[in-house]
């Protein structure tokens, strides 16, 4: 599994993915990591398939009485559904993901992490070191989904939105916004259902300060290439199954 640091300062943000040894059939999924000097915050954390990567991959950054915060953006299985691992393997640690999910993610398994349920309006994460902001991005797709900012390292991790599925040997920036494109359109057309959603979640989201909007799919987009894929997205009409 690749680990790529897309920020440092007194604490770190590492994207873990691009997993070529994964199984054929299975979608190719970024999990995000924020380590401070003695917490470690796992996003979307990943499908059962990859808790010994993952594992492996988050134990070179921390010990495992360290990783004490669990996120999930929704209740897909390739976000969480490794829940009943990291239960058994985190003696102390929290799960935060939507009060609404809470009676589904538990069929994951959930019995020593503690469930911190996230309201509708969303909340913080709170690490010490930095408190991140909890963003609604209900239907988008899920119709209780979240996503995760840090107003100091100006990251938004972002779920689905922004998603593209390719080969996981791929770069891990989008370098071309134009060639990018058809890898994501089908996508958010197909996955996304509600246009009134996603007109405010863009919205909410363009009155954040955003450096580096890191999606749960394919490659992360920065600086000008944000506001581009936030102006494509807005544009785009979705639901396309209706």
């Amino acid at each position: 599994m690749r680990m790529t640091k897309i920020y440092e300062g007194a604490y770190q943000w590492i994207m873990l993915g691009r997993d070529v040894h994964k199984p054929e059939k299975i979608i190719d999924t970024n999990q995000y990591m924020v380590r401070t000097a003695n917490r470690c915050l796992l996003i979307d954390p990943g499908g059962i398939e990859l808790f010994a990567p993952m594992l492996a991959a988050v134990l070179h950054h921390a010990p495992v009485e360290e990783i004490t915060d669990l996120f999930a953006s929704h209740q897909d299985p390739d976000i969480i559904s490794s829940l009943g691992l990291w239960d058994q393997a985190l003696p102390n640690a929290k799960l935060h993901a939507a009060a609404l999910w809470e009676g589904f993610l538990r069929h994951f398994g959930c019995e020593t992490i503690e469930y911190v349920p996230i309201p509708d309006h969303g909340g913080v994460i709170n690490l010490g070191a930095i408190e991140l902001q909890i963003i609604p991005a209900h239907y988008l797709h899920a119709s209780a989904n979240f996503h995760v900012y840090d107003p100091h390292a100006k990251i938004l991790m972002s779920g689905d939105v922004g998603a593209a599925l390719e080969a996981p040997g791929m770069p891990v920036f989008v370098e071309n916004f134009d060639m990018h494109i058809e890898k994501m359109r089908y996508f958010h057309q197909r996955w996304m259902p509600s246009n009134q959603a996603k007109r405010a979640w863009i919205d909410r989201v363009r009155k954040l300060d955003i450096d580096i909007l890191a999606p749960q799919h394919g490659r992360m987009f920065k600086g000008d290439d944000v506001k581009r894929f936030l102006d494509w997205f807005e544009a785009l009409q979705v639901g396309i199954a209706v």
